[in-house]
Formats: C-alpha cells, structure tokens, sequence
C-alpha cells in the first residue's frame, strides 16, 4: 500500500533464496576422488570438482545442478562420462551445497558459469538441469566457438512460469507485480524476455538435446510444446512420462541417451 517497489524489493529477495539447502552428510564416492575446486566472485567463494579419466578423450563436460541442488546429486553422469574419456567439472551454486552465498537467480548463476568456462573451460558439452538449465543456455549462447559444443537441457526452467509460480504461493496486487518485473528489468538491463530458454536455444546453432517430462508440475511441459513444431534442426527432444520435475534426471535411460549424445561425433 505505501511503496510498491520496497515489497517487491522484498518479494524479489524470497524469490532469490534457496531456504535450507545442504548436501547431504554422506558423501558419495566419486566425490572422494574428485579434484577440489574453487572460484571467488564478488566476495563468495563457489566451490567445485573436477575429474580427470585415465583415458582422457580431450573433451570436457560441464554439469550445472538445478534451484536447492548440489552437484552431488549427479554421482551417476560423472561415472559414466567418465567411463567414455570425458574430463567432468561440476560447481555448487552460490546458496547451494558447499558454496557461500544466500541468493541465487538465473543472472547469478549465468555468471558464475562464464567465469567457469573462463576458468576451467573450454566445455564441449554443458548439461543443466532446472534453473541450472536456463543459465547454462544463457551462458552457452555466449560461449566462442558454440558451434562445435553441445547444450543438454533437463526441464529446464522458464523465468516468466517461475515467476507466476512465486506469486501464486506470495499472493500480491498488480503494482507489486508490475515493479516486480522492473526491478529484474534494471538489474541487468535485460527485460525478463530475454531470461528464457526458448529464446537462447532459438538462437543458437549447436545441437542441443532438450529432456522433458510430460507431467512435470514445475517446469511445465505446455511451456516446451511450441518449440516442438518449430522444426529447429540443431534441436532433439527427449519426452518422458511419468517422472515428472526431479526423477527425470535419475533416471538411467536418460543417463544413457545423455552420454550417448555427448559420445556421438567424437573419433
């Protein structure tokens, strides 16, 4: 009622905070053998793993967890790239796992990964599941010579569903909203358009393997139907049933056609 902006100043940071999210106490094994990584981005420390394989095929995958993950989470994609030669980087998110932080939006995370590429890189392949999807494809977009990587999407994350999906839990009036989407719009100059997958994979060239569930109830899968009939050449899709936001990425026939999608191309 008095200042439209100060509330969504205050909605924008509940949108941003990933409320307890901590990695589990047992650490899976892989993780034992890993690398211990680190980076420093505006006073946090984001931390991170890599793997090297005996076998190395010279190419390297990035893989991007999604909102209240960690990359522990993902033990099984790094055995089995590892398996096929890959060298694997995975990074907690700022506000996730063991890295520091308290706030994580598309923006942060997009960041983060290109002072990874920066880094560590350059990634052949870059996977992102959820939010961690949308960033990777808006960093990817920015990648030099993209051309001759590869983007795996998993249900990746639609800013604008995700906004809808806040205010139905945080009920507010037109105005809160309305300066809601300014005050996203003066972070970055960038309107909220442009923090959405559909449009970074439009404009890209590198093939691409989007997977997505038809009952997912986060990340919608009537927001994927569009691109279906696009006819986007550089584009497969991957639909599954029945395993909705979080089980799809577990599943093992998507772990395989992941890999194999990676594999495909390299002598």
């Amino acid at each position: 009622m008095v200042s439209p902006r100060k509330a969504a100043e205050a909605a924008f940071k509940i949108f941003c905070t990933p409320f307890a999210v901590k990695p589990p106490k047992k650490i899976p094994p892989v993780f034992h053998k890993a690398e211990k990584l680190s980076l420093e981005i505006k006073g946090l420390t984001l931390r991170g793993f890599r793997w090297v394989p005996e076998k190395n095929n010279g190419k390297k995958i990035l893989i991007v967890h999604g909102f209240r993950s960690y990359a522990y989470k993902f033990e099984k994609y790094i055995l089995a790239l590892k398996k096929e030669g890959f060298e694997v980087v995975a990074f907690d998110a700022p506000a996730h796992g063991t890295s520091d932080g308290k706030l994580i939006n598309a923006y942060i995370y997009k960041v983060m990964l290109d002072q990874i590429e920066k880094n560590y890189g350059p990634f052949y392949g870059v996977m992102g599941h959820s939010l961690g999807g949308l960033a990777a494809s808006l960093a990817f977009e920015e990648f030099t010579g993209r051309e001759n990587r590869k983007l795996v999407l998993i249900a990746p994350a639609e800013t604008e569903r995700a906004i809808k999906n806040f205010f139905m839990i945080i009920p507010v009036d037109e105005k809160v909203r309305e300066a809601f989407t300014e005050l996203i719009d003066g972070l970055t100059d960038k309107p909220v358009s442009y923090y959405s997958v559909g449009r970074a994979v439009k404009a890209l060239s590198s093939p691409v393997l989007w997977v997505h569930d038809k009952q997912d109830n986060i990340c919608l899968f009537e927001d994927v139907k569009p691109y279906l009939s696009l006819g986007m050449p550089h584009v497969s899709f991957m639909i599954t049933e029945q395993l909705g936001h979080n089980k799809i990425y577990k599943y093992n026939k998507v772990c395989s056609e992941i890999v194999q999608f990676f594999t495909k191309g390299i002598s």
